[in-house]
Parts: C-alpha cells; structure tokens; sequence
C-alpha cells in the first residue's frame, strides 16, 4: 500500500512542473509579441495591431494566474483543507476565463470606437513581417497549450491554447485588412475588429461555463466509472459493483465510494478483508481512492428468491426510465423484500415515478413488507 499512495504525489508533481512549465514558455513568447506588436502598431497608427498586443499581454496574464493556480493546488492537505488544494486550479481557470472575457468586451468597445472615429493607419513590409510570425507562433503556442492541457487534464491550459489560437486567427486578420487597405485604400480594422471581439467575448463565455460546471460537480467520466467497476468485479466473490459515487477535489483527485454485491455466506473478516484488496487495486489501477465501499447480500439459500428477483425485475423495468435494479435481498423468515432502484434523470417527476413502482410491487406482493431505496445516478449504471 505504501507503494501505491507514494506514487499519487508523484504524478501530480511531475503534472504541477509540466503546467508550470509550459505556462513559462507562453508568459515568455507572449512578452515577446507584446513589445513587437506594441511598437509596430504605435508607428503604423494601427488600432487593430495595438489591441492585438493588448491581448497578448492579457495571455502572459493568464499564463502567470495558471501558474499560481498549479502552486497552490501543489500544496499538500492540512487541518482545514484535508482534501488538498486541487480544485483551486478550477479557480485559476475561471480567471484565465474572465480575462478572456474582458479582453473580449474591451477590444469591442475600442473597435466600436474607432468605427465612429478612424484614423488612417500606414503599413511597412515590417508590419507585414511581424504580424506574420506572430502568427506562426501563436499557433504553434495554441496547439502546444492545447495539447498539454489535455494530455494532462488542464482546463487552465486548454483555455489558453483556445485564446491563443483565437489570437492567430486576429493577427492573421489584421494582416488581411493591411493588404485590403494597402491595395484598396478601404479601411476594414474597426469593423473587423469588431467582429473578432465577438468571437472572443463568445468563447470567453464558454470558457467560464466549463469551468463552472467543473466547480458545481459533474457526473463521472463513464470510462472511469466502468474501468473502476470492471476492477471492482474482477474479485471472487462480487457479482456486482453500483453506486458509484466519485468526488472531484481538482483534475484527476477523487475520493469515492460503491457498493459491493456479494454472497450472505460471507464473514465480516471476510468482508473486510476483499474491501481492502478492492481499496487497494481501485487506487493502484484507477488512481481513486475508494473512502467507503458499502455491502449488499444476494440469496445463495433460497432458490425462491431467484424467481422472485426476476419476476421483480420484469415489474420494474417495465415502467420507463428506470435504469437499474440491483441489492436485491428476499427474508422469507422475515417476510421482507429490499433493493435498490436507479431512475434517469430523464425522468421529469422522479419522486412519482418512485410511487408508482413502490405501490406495483406492493400490490403484486401484499404478504412482504417492501423496501425500495430509490438511488441516484451518479456514474453511467451498468
């Protein structure tokens, strides 16, 4: 066990470098752009050039909020935050968003000025130069961003490779309105200016939207919920794994729980002993570490409970929308039926739906006290 845990900060110190890292080179390369863009914008009376600086700066901005972002997030647990730090790269992200946002908004009020007032701008082969490597390094940072953000599951990065290449796209516009004024005296900046604002106060939103639903809590990513399912099931004695439940404490951090289906026969050392190699395997093969992983039983004495439990399955799935059936457990001493039942969220009323299926079985089964637990769907049901 001890070799699996050390590995987890591992991982996620050698992710913290990468982001810190790849945040250095755009702080760099987009200095860089805003001094060139800056000056040569200055001297061509270009406001569509200055306001492409001006955005530049807005990434080295950025990349400096990712940077701290990953430090923080780097810190280990303590008294008052015993989950860690990681989620306080969503809150970088969400910034780098609201930059974005802003540069969008202020870039359309300067170009929506400048429709109402021109001024003639004048272009060299050097203005031409410059914005043409602009370009090519925008791009090039905007793929590289992009690549590393998702390779490791960086919405900071990934926001900033969008915004770098929505920059190469501007730059590369600016380029066209020189040519068009260049050949035909016919000044598009503003206008133009205008419309890429849009664009970028568009994808700004975007951002920020993901990242909120990020902070929120989404559901858990369907392939991770059946790798770690497939894990949990792969143990001699479990016939089935469901309530997955997964808490997301930063990109690639979670703490969950699930419940286990195995036979009555088993002991509680038993029981304890298969939760912990089901513990142990969960974090070694899917990097989740499992806090609780809760018991149900399954009949291996009566073989009226397999009648029972298919008959019952046939009751409930013929109401639409369920998505599972599964702890079921018959006590004919006791005269009880229990298990758990999984409705979509397709469902508009949820809690009547419940009601219908509780008095059906009730009504198909009047001598047993019925309990149905109705479940969440927090992972894709298997």
């Amino acid at each position: 066990m001890k070799e699996v845990v050390s590995s987890a900060p591992d991982k996620r110190l050698l992710r913290s470098k990468k982001i810190v890292r790849t945040s250095f080179i755009g702080i760099i390369a987009n200095v860089f752009l805003v001094v060139f863009k800056a000056l040569v914008g200055f001297f061509a009376n270009s406001i569509a050039i200055i306001l492409d600086a001006v955005n530049n700066l807005t990434d080295a901005v950025s990349s400096v909020v990712t940077i701290i972002g990953a430090k923080i997030a780097r810190r280990p647990a303590d008294r008052k935050h015993p989950y860690g730090h990681g989620r306080s790269e969503y809150l970088s992200a969400m910034v780098v968003a609201l930059i974005v946002l802003y540069a969008g908004v202020t870039s359309a009020v300067e170009s929506v000025k400048k429709t109402i007032y021109p001024e003639t701008a004048s272009y060299t082969w050097v203005t031409f130069l410059v914005i043409s490597v602009a370009v090519v390094v925008k791009v090039l940072l905007g793929l590289y961003f992009r690549y590393v953000g998702k390779k490791i599951n960086s919405d900071s990065l990934v926001n900033s490779g969008v915004d770098a290449l929505f920059d190469s796209v501007i730059s590369f516009s600016t380029i066209v309105a020189a040519i068009v004024f260049v050949i035909w005296h016919v000044s598009l900046e503003a206008y133009l200016g205008v419309i890429i604002s849009l664009f970028i106060v568009k994808s700004g939103i975007s951002m920020l939207k993901d990242t909120l639903s990020s902070i929120l809590g989404e559901r858990a990513d369907a392939n991770l919920a059946k790798k770690i399912k497939e894990v949990v099931c792969s143990f001699d004695g479990v016939s089935g794994a469901y309530d997955l439940v997964l808490n997301n404490y930063g990109p690639d951090v979670f703490n969950g729980s699930i419940h286990i289906e195995v036979p009555d026969t088993l002991t509680a050392n038993e029981i304890d002993e298969l939760n912990r190699k089901i513990t142990y395997a969960v974090y070694d093969k899917c990097g989740v570490l499992l806090t609780a992983i809760g018991v149900y039983s399954f009949n291996t004495s009566s073989p009226a409970s397999v009648q029972m439990r298919e008959e019952m399955r046939e009751l409930v799935f013929s109401f639409d929308n369920v998505k599972q059936m599964h702890g079921f457990y018959l006590n004919e001493k006791e005269k009880t039926i229990r298990f758990d039942l999984v409705i979509g969220f397709d469902e508009k009323n949820r809690q009547g739906l419940y009601e219908r299926i509780y008095r059906a079985v009730c009504e198909k089964y009047p001598s047993y006290s019925v309990t149905i637990v109705a479940d969440t769907d927090f992972s894709e049901s298997l």
